[in-house]
């Protein structure tokens, strides 16, 4: 996904925000007038919309835009996708890893689309249980396979920054249906990403 240009940003966001964001810096105790702050509420606008740029995102129109009828049916996957959210509880990033497959039913679609879809997702505020879910709702309802499989793995800077402050855990969460939903299929799928799972 490319980086926003800076004529892309909406500049009545942008204002709104950084206003916001100097008198959070003025509440901490900060002085937003110095000279190392005087940039930062309008680089922190910015970097919100880019962090947030899902929500102007269907992850159905990335999915559409490269549909292909093949005639396969053995299992599809694609593993190690680099994410990157916000947890909407404590506004910090959780970042990890999906591992996703799908089994066609007539259709498949270009390989970076699904890496597109978790980004569509992953740009939102999130929890990683709902990221989960809306990433294999999108593949089953533009696709229509036999079967979708998504396994998240991650690490929540709100449980290691604060709170328990537990450097070392990751959250796993995963989501199947159709095929993947029968024991057999679903063990294939886990044994072939076990290399990767943490």
């Amino acid at each position: 996904m490319a980086y926003k240009k800076e004529e892309q940003y909406d500049a009545t966001i942008t204002e709104g925000l950084s206003d916001v964001y100097r008198k959070a810096l003025s509440y901490i105790g900060e002085d937003p007038d110095r000279e190392g702050l005087q940039k930062t509420p309008e680089r922190m606008a910015k970097a919100m919309q880019y962090l947030t740029q899902g929500y102007q995102m269907e992850a159905r129109d990335i999915l559409d835009s490269a549909r292909f009828h093949e005639e396969v049916s053995e299992m599809i996957i694609v593993k190690d996708i680099e994410l990157f959210s916000m947890c909407e509880h404590h506004m910090l990033p959780f970042f990890g890893k999906a591992h996703i497959a799908y089994i066609p039913n007539g259709v498949i679609t270009g390989l970076s689309k699904i890496a597109r879809v978790v980004d569509v997702y992953a740009r939102r505020l999130q929890v990683q249980e709902r990221l989960t879910v809306q990433i294999l709702d999108a593949i089953k309802e533009s696709l229509n396979p036999h079967g979708v499989a998504v396994v998240i793995e991650a690490k929540h800077l709100c449980m290691m920054m604060r709170g328990v402050q537990k450097q070392n855990s990751v959250t796993t969460t995963s989501a199947f249906s159709g095929e993947f939903q029968k024991e057999a299929t679903r063990s294939e799928f886990l044994k072939l990403v076990s290399g990767k799972l943490s």
